[in-house]
């Protein structure tokens, strides 16, 4: 299925939840923030969170500095 991340087409198996796509694109990044067509997906939530077909998906990992 195509949805995009972070403003980039990107193409998932179908039925890939949130959590799959984290693991595919941060892994290793503990404090990643994701938010699914504006909203923000709770990490609880994210194994239980179908993506579906045009889903946007912002993937954020906080940067220090200033």
């Amino acid at each position: 299925m195509q949805v995009t991340v972070n403003g980039d087409p990107a193409e998932l198996a179908d039925g890939a939840t949130v959590a799959d796509l984290v693991a595919a694109r941060a892994g290793g990044h503990d404090r990643i923030a994701v938010a699914r067509n504006g909203d923000v997906v709770p990490r609880s939530s994210w194994a239980q969170t179908p993506l579906a077909p045009g889903d946007a998906v912002e993937v954020l990992a906080p940067t220090a500095g200033g």
